[in-house]
């Protein structure tokens, strides 16, 4: 059925739009009071939340009443890894149990079929749909395998000091190399169930990106982003993101239709660079999100808009949304980038006369 509202998915194919649409990674979570409501009313760990399709629908939803252009369904990167046989707890953040000796215990993860093991998804989606009834695109994503492979091997969150799961890609690349051939095949079959379940797009997070030098880059993360993002070609369109890393030239290798980048890319000169090849994604600074007062929310905001033109962009964040977030400063950036677009266009026009 066609949605009432895609200006996402016609930017993510690099159409030209009215006005930019907006959305925010991490906008389902813990910078809503609404969602720490219902946190403290489950009264249950994370992990168990997120199996929950009840809660994790009701929880998907609620930046609707922000007015953004696209619902993320709440769910985590790590989720996958549960049935291969890697369960990860949160207190609070993610922890490995057990954890991982070496990478031999890595080999020994297996492959599954997400509709058996993974149905809750299956139905937190269904209820996402019902509700939003055809409203808005949903977005599904998953973890790209080198940033899964970092998570796994330090049995937590890899930043800011990753050195076990780099001292054993530098010494045991051959081993590294398996474990995200097996970590692709996963994730490819895991977004493609997504898109099955009824989502619009895909996004995969290379979260660690920023913990690798160019040639790990382009060795170790690079050609497992091609492999996953190539299964999902003619399925849904594809976004990239790879957390502060500068190098759009090498996202861009990645076959992804839009390309997620951070504050420290100049998205004006970005779309120089790469021309109609991508749409871009981003990219006002979490940090100004989270301390900048409205007018510095406001001006971050018009700058990123013009400097993206409306043609092919999606306004977000260079990362995700901060804990510490106003509610009213993520109100501002929706209502910002949604009375731009007559703003940009008289601008655009403007700049164009004699």
């Amino acid at each position: 059925m066609t949605l009432k509202n895609d200006l996402v998915l016609r930017a993510a194919q690099g159409e030209k739009t009215e006005r930019p649409p907006v959305w925010l990674m991490r906008q389902a979570g813990r910078f809503d009071p609404a969602y720490l409501e219902i946190r403290q009313r489950a009264d249950l760990p994370l992990e168990a939340l997120f199996r929950h399709p009840d809660l994790a629908a009701e929880i998907s939803v609620l930046p609707k009443r922000f007015g953004v252009d696209a619902i993320i369904f709440f769910q985590d990167i790590l989720t996958p890894l549960a049935p291969m046989g890697a369960r990860f707890v949160f207190r609070p953040g993610p922890v490995l149990e057990p954890a991982v000796s070496d990478l031999s215990d890595l080999q020994n993860l297996r492959l599954f079929d997400p509709a058996t093991e993974l149905s809750f998804v299956s139905h937190t989606l269904k209820q996402i749909t019902h509700t939003l009834d055809n409203e808005l695109p949903i977005l599904g994503f998953a973890g790209a395998p080198l940033t899964l492979a970092f998570f796994l091997v330090e049995g937590k969150s890899p930043h800011p000091n990753p050195a076990r799961t780099l001292s054993l890609l530098r010494s045991s690349p051959q081993e590294f190399h398996k474990l995200l051939g097996k970590l692709s095949e996963m994730t490819a079959e895991y977004l493609k169930y997504q898109v099955e379940c009824g989502v619009h797009a895909v996004q995969l997070f290379e979260s660690a990106a920023d913990l690798l030098t160019p040639k790990e880059y382009e060795e170790f993360a690079l050609p497992y982003q091609q492999r996953v993002l190539a299964a999902l070609k003619g399925h849904a369109p594809t976004i990239l993101f790879a957390k502060d890393w500068p190098d759009i030239e090498l996202m861009a290798k990645s076959g992804a239709n839009v390309l997620s980048v951070g504050p420290g890319v100049d998205l004006a000169s970005a779309r120089r660079q790469l021309g109609d090849r991508v749409a871009l994604q981003g990219n006002v600074d979490s940090s100004l999100l989270a301390n900048g007062s409205l007018e510095d929310v406001e001006q971050a905001v018009t700058a990123c808009v013009h400097a993206g033109r409306r043609h092919g962009h999606i306004l977000n964040l260079g990362h995700g949304i901060l804990p510490k977030t106003p509610v009213e400063n993520v109100v501002r950036f929706i209502e910002t980038a949604k009375s731009s677009g007559d703003v940009d266009c008289a601008a655009s026009i403007a700049s164009e006369m004699p």
